[in-house]
């Protein structure tokens, strides 16, 4: 099969892989101790955490602590939550993990509009007494990168902390530089599911979510898996030292998809855009039908985490779309691993699925 959900995850980097597999050791090795005891195998453990902690630092600005979580979702729920602060305001097109987080803070969070390529304009009213903004890097549907510099500015000028959502930027782009406090995930950039982090900006307090044994500066309780660690901090130091060829390596394969899907709508901003999402829509599509008969191409409708539930994208409805027009979209997302023979392959496979609905 052919994959082309990179949005969805990434195939674990062999490199991270090997950083974990002496952490997953049995009673024959020493690489199972927790990283929390006292005795020295306990301390060979922590060693390998910060190591892996200062390697995922690399992802962010300087000036600021990692807290290790279990992936995005609770680094955005700690971020929100354990600021404290009440009255908020988010993009239109934020990741669920940042729509209900603040919903569920806020009843009356404020929306801040996108115009119909998903892009935020700086400008935006926001209104006073707002005490926490945010605005994601790269959206995961459409690739629309936002300005989120400028966005945390505003929000530092209003005396309001800016989060990011840095998730599918992360390891690809420069990290917000003005942001407060970025949240990202490591299966999304090649490394293992069950962990990812939340970068905090020196200075700024939050109360925790997990309370137990005070581990994670007391941020975060629990017992920190060293494989989970060490494969996070390989593949986020493999992206920093790739950075450059990952990114011309996608440049080309934007380049081959688009020429392969020249028929078909762009969803999102056409210039500042992430160009391993391409999210496209073709009039009178039945997705669904597409992905049941499309078998030999991994891809999708949109975003994994809304899969099957039958809603039309917020994300799409939020650029001016009709739910008729947000259901014939589909998402392609490319990386590291994905050959231009794979692209072609399933440009291919996609188009013979469609041309069985007679809509090209």
């Amino acid at each position: 099969m052919i994959y082309l959900d990179y949005q969805a995850t990434t195939p674990l980097a062999p490199e991270a892989r090997a950083a974990m597999l002496p952490w997953l050791a049995g009673a024959e090795a020493t690489g199972f101790a927790n990283p929390h005891s006292p005795h020295k195998m306990g301390r060979m453990a922590a060693a390998a955490v910060e190591v892996a902690r200062a390697q995922v630092a690399t992802l962010f600005p300087a000036g600021g602590r990692v807290i290790f979580t279990s992936g995005a979702t609770e680094a955005l729920n700690l971020a929100i939550i354990g600021s404290g602060q009440k009255r908020l305001a988010v993009s239109a097109i934020e990741h669920a993990a940042v729509l209900d987080t603040a919903r569920f803070v806020d009843p009356d969070v404020a929306m801040l509009p996108v115009d119909s390529t998903g892009l935020v304009d700086p400008d935006v009213a926001i209104d006073e007494g707002t005490g926490l903004v945010a605005v994601m890097q790269v959206n995961n549907e459409i690739g629309t990168v936002q300005p989120v510099d400028d966005m945390a500015q505003r929000a530092r000028a209003m005396g309001a902390l800016f989060v990011c959502d840095a998730v599918q930027g992360a390891g690809k782009l420069a990290a917000p530089a003005l942001a407060d406090m970025i949240a990202v995930s490591s299966h999304k950039l090649y490394g293992p599911k069950g962990i990812g982090a939340l970068w905090v900006r020196d200075g700024i307090a939050l109360a925790p979510l997990i309370h137990g044994g005070g581990q994670e500066g007391g941020l975060r309780s629990g017992t920190l898996s060293p494989a989970l660690c060490a494969g996070f901090g390989a593949a986020a130091a493999l992206c920093t030292s790739l950075r450059t060829s990952d990114s011309q390596h996608v440049e080309k394969l934007w380049t081959v998809a688009r020429s392969l899907f020249a028929g078909w709508t762009l969803n999102g901003c056409p210039t500042r855009r992430w160009h391993g999402n391409m999210s496209l829509r073709l009039d009178c599509l039945d997705v669904g039908r597409l992905l049941s008969e499309c078998r030999t191409v991994a891809f999708s409708a949109g975003s994994a985490c809304a899969s099957g539930s039958g809603r039309p994208s917020h994300v799409l409805r939020a650029l001016g779309l009709s739910d008729r027009d947000s259901k014939t979209a589909i998402r392609l997302g490319f990386g590291r691993y994905t050959r231009e023979e794979d692209l072609i392959e399933a440009a291919a496979a996609v188009h013979a699925a469609v041309k069985l609905q007679g809509v090209i």
